[in-house]
């Protein structure tokens, strides 16, 4: 993955919103002709959705779309470290919905992260399961399935989307396929990279000192953060330090960073 021109990174309110939500959506990125190629192929495979991603040409040119591979870049920086890819497949009026998960079972890092990137290559409206997502639950550590008896989390959201839309998604985020009661079959691609290098500034920070972006990172409270929602604050404060690069940078709560000389 060769280091693209700026104007294919993601702008620091794109990337505030990432640190902010833990997911960013790009609708409707890939080509109709890419999405069409790859949805043909998809219905017409009997491998295992693990290797598609080694078999089929079509995928591939999804991620080498400029906007995809810019975006990609700006989170886990050039050449990142393929970790593994997998086919979602869910049927036909599939009535069952999966259990709330997050996908990394053991981490260490305190701030870095892998990006999985979900594409959809055809329209997923909300009647036809898209994943379900926890914003902001990036931020809290779990291990996989131990959140699976929560259900209906204030603040949820569906990804439903038009054909040709890539989520790019922080690997703690909390998440779940969802019933399809629809007569056709839904498909999903996932991608997980690892990076090679410290995820700072890799980014197009041209717009990192607007206000706008700041207060991204202020007024990214959650319904289902409750108490705890100012300690969520400082961990948003703490990555956006991080992926900006700057260990001054303070966006913590009232300047709680400055206060304690940290």
């Amino acid at each position: 993955m060769p280091v693209l021109d700026k104007e294919y990174l993601l702008t620091a309110q794109q990337m505030a919103e990432f640190v902010s939500l833990g997911y960013l959506m790009l609708p409707e990125v890939v080509p109709s002709g890419l999405n069409q190629a790859v949805h043909h192929d998809l219905q017409s495979y009997h491998g295992a959705g693990g290797r598609f991603w080694f078999e089929n040409p079509h995928i591939r040119e999804v991620f080498e779309i400029p906007v995809v591979k810019g975006a990609l870049q700006s989170l886990v920086g050039p050449e990142p470290i393929y970790d593994h890819s997998a086919v979602h497949v869910v049927g036909p009026s599939h009535s069952q919905a999966q259990s709330y998960h997050a996908d990394s079972i053991i981490d260490t890092r305190p701030l870095g992260f892998d990006v999985q990137a979900f594409y959809f290559c055809h329209d997923t409206p909300d009647e036809m399961g898209p994943t379900l997502i926890l914003p902001g639950s990036h931020l809290r550590r779990v291990n996989t399935a131990s959140i699976a008896r929560y259900k209906n989390v204030a603040g949820q959201r569906r990804l439903a989307c038009k054909a040709g839309t890539v989520v790019l998604m922080h690997h703690g985020i909390w998440h779940c396929a969802q019933p399809n009661r629809t007569e056709t079959m839904r498909y999903m691609f996932k991608l997980r990279l690892r990076p090679r290098v410290e995820q700072r500034n890799l980014f197009n920070g041209d717009d990192v000192d607007d206000p706008e972006v700041r207060q991204l990172i202020y007024q990214a409270y959650q319904p289902w953060q409750g108490n705890e929602a100012r300690l969520d604050h400082m961990a948003r404060a703490r990555l956006w330090r991080y992926v900006v690069g700057n260990d001054a940078a303070d966006v913590s709560f009232e300047g709680a960073f400055a206060r304690m000389k940290i």
